[in-house]
């Protein structure tokens, strides 16, 4: 089965949506490029926590399945099921208005008043725009067609008390099965990656010393 790569995107967005809707999980974001199928899963706006690995292992696993009977995909295909982690990449408009009140770091297409990168907080967010507040305290409405890329900054609070202790987040890697799967191990581990993005080469958008838990789960799949 052919198709652009746009079709092949809504195509793939119509089957994932009520996986996750009979998992009281939501769909963050979808992109499908080069053969691979990222897609986004997030619990809905006021959950007390983030997706679990259980739950992220579940998603993909009802995917694939569904993506073996239906093969909405041409050819060789890779499919990646992740959670947004710390800081999330933000696109869409939803994406916005979802993380008003958060700090957030935006790069833009061209520079605008001297500046192509800008951080601050994400107080106002519509379809169109959203308005940042910088550090001097001035107010920036800013086009989402502006827009490079742009992602939530994660800001580190108070040091808990000692004997408070601590934990880190999980990062799980799970596989699934099916006519057109191929995967060479299946595991899961805890385990903390650095936030590290060449593609900003920014302070914002890259810290050494951030560590983002992020559960991800790839998994590849080939014609049988």
């Amino acid at each position: 089965m052919g198709g652009t790569d746009n079709s092949i995107t809504e195509s793939v967005r119509q089957l994932v949506l009520p996986i996750l809707t009979d998992l009281g999980l939501e769909l963050y974001d979808l992109e499908y490029a080069g053969g691979t199928v990222k897609v986004t899963i997030d619990t809905p706006p006021g959950s007390p926590g983030g997706v679990d690995v259980d739950q992220l292992a579940r998603a993909t696993r009802l995917i694939s399945r569904d993506l073996d009977h239906t093969d909405p995909i041409p050819g060789q295909y890779t499919l990646e099921v992740s959670s947004p982690g710390l800081e999330r990449n933000l696109r869409l408009p939803r994406h916005f208005q979802r993380e008003i009140g958060k700090q957030v770091a935006v790069r833009l297409t061209n520079v605008v008043n001297g500046e192509r990168r800008i951080s601050g907080l994400l107080v106002a967010a519509s379809e169109t725009d959203f308005t940042l507040r910088v550090e001097s305290g001035e107010e920036r409405v800013i086009a989402l067609d502006q827009v490079d890329r742009a992602r939530t900054v994660f800001v580190w609070e108070a040091a808990p008390k000692p004997g408070s202790g601590g934990k880190k987040g999980a990062r799980g890697k799970s596989s699934g099965s099916g006519p057109r799967s191929r995967a060479d191990s299946a595991s899961t581990t805890a385990d903390l990656s650095a936030d590290n993005d060449p593609d900003f080469d920014d302070p914002d958008f890259d810290d050494p010393d951030f560590d983002d838990p992020d559960i991800h789960d790839d998994q590849e799949h080939s014609e049988s």
